[in-house]
């Protein structure tokens, strides 16, 4: 074991404090020393411990457009990576193996899968172990790290849980400097509900440019999709403040658990911040969002549905390369999580450029 595995195992080896639960409306950033770590020194390490598993599905890039500045694009992915309380005590995959839940190895699956794309900004839902894993992890890979929880998170009813899950957001720190952060609990029908958002206002350390990121985590499940437009509309409302309209560009990740058909997914599309989803360009026409972002069994049957996006500002942003998803046999019969994927959600990753001409194209 080399020294930048000990660094490693030493990070995740820092316990989780239950002072850290009681600041669910305030939730600062919590820094942590750690010692920087190699990246491609833990990728290693990451196949290391997965070299008895299957390898994971084979994903290209597609290039919709063509990069053209002179400054390395910005990588985002975004990715609701299953929280691990949810995965093993509620949400009952019926065709996943059990030894596919067990955190010792699952989090190798996804920390490998960051460190096979190395975003530059990183957006996450569903995080239950981010005090113990992805902070001192991450940390050591050069990113600034913010976690805001759910206030009622439903891991806390399951036993031997690893706290609540929420939303967690991630930036190099050589490539970006922080300007401003806001953690937002969403409001729907005059009520203050269990969903959150974190949005940050970056300025490039390249090119000068200031933009903001923001991630989300809107509420599951059938039969609540007004509640969902009621979160989506007061977030709108957020950006659009933090933003001052259009004047700051920005992009926004999440898992929305709404299909394009439903009124928060039109909500975006129409929104005067004139953002447009990034993962239609993947379509022939452009106009048509992936088939889907999860796909999974459960006892009530099998659910395949597109859930994830990734908004930006159509005229501050030009959309370089997008990840492709897998195909129906190379995700296998059993669908997600499995051995040889983490989740029951896949991820997203996307580059972007800085239009030459914003104004313009507004």
């Amino acid at each position: 074991m080399g020294a930048n595995t000990s660094r490693l195992y030493s990070a995740l080896a820092q316990t989780l404090r239950s002072s850290q639960y009681d600041q669910a409306e305030e939730y600062p950033d919590q820094a942590v020393d750690v010692e920087p770590i190699d990246p491609d020194c833990l990728l290693e390490e990451c196949k290391e411990m997965l070299r008895n598993r299957p390898p994971r599905p084979h994903r290209t890039f597609k290039l919709p457009g063509s990069q053209s500045s002179k400054y390395p694009p910005i990588r985002v992915m975004q990715w609701n990576i299953l929280a691990q309380a949810l995965g093993e005590g509620k949400d009952n995959f019926i065709q996943c193996p059990q030894e596919a839940l067990n955190w010792a190895e699952r989090k190798y699956l996804i920390l490998e899968e960051i460190l096979l794309y190395r975003p530059d900004v990183l957006c996450l839902q569903e995080v239950d172990h981010y005090f113990d894993t992805f902070q001192p992890a991450l940390s050591s890979l050069g990113y600034h790290c913010t976690f805001y929880p759910k206030p009622s998170s439903p891991c806390l009813d399951v036993e031997h849980n690893n706290g609540p899950d929420g939303c967690a957001l991630f930036f190099n720190k050589d490539r970006f400097e922080l300007l401003d952060s806001t953690n937002i609990r969403l409001i729907a029908m005059m009520l203050k509900t269990n969903q959150v958002a974190i949005a940050q206002t970056l300025r490039c350390r390249e090119t000068g440019h200031i933009f903001c990121v923001a991630v989300t985590h809107l509420k599951a499940r059938s039969g609540w999709e007004r509640f969902r437009s009621a979160q989506g509309s007061h977030l709108l409302q957020s950006l659009q403040s933090i933003t001052e309209g259009t004047s700051i560009p920005l992009l926004v990740c999440g898992d929305f658990n709404a299909e394009p058909s439903e009124d928060v997914y039109k909500s975006f599309a129409t929104s005067s911040l004139n953002l447009n989803s990034a993962y239609k360009l993947l379509s022939s026409d452009g106009q048509s969002e992936p088939p889907y972002t999860t796909w999974k069994i459960r006892p009530s049957g099998e659910s395949c549905h597109t859930l994830d996006y990734i908004w930006y500002s159509q005229h501050a942003f030009n959309v370089d390369s997008l990840l492709c998803f897998p195909t129906e046999e190379q995700i296998g019969p059993n669908r997600l999580p499995s051995l040889s994927y983490p989740s029951d959600h896949l991820s997203l990753v996307c580059d972007f450029s800085f239009s030459d001409e914003p104004d313009r194209l507004l």
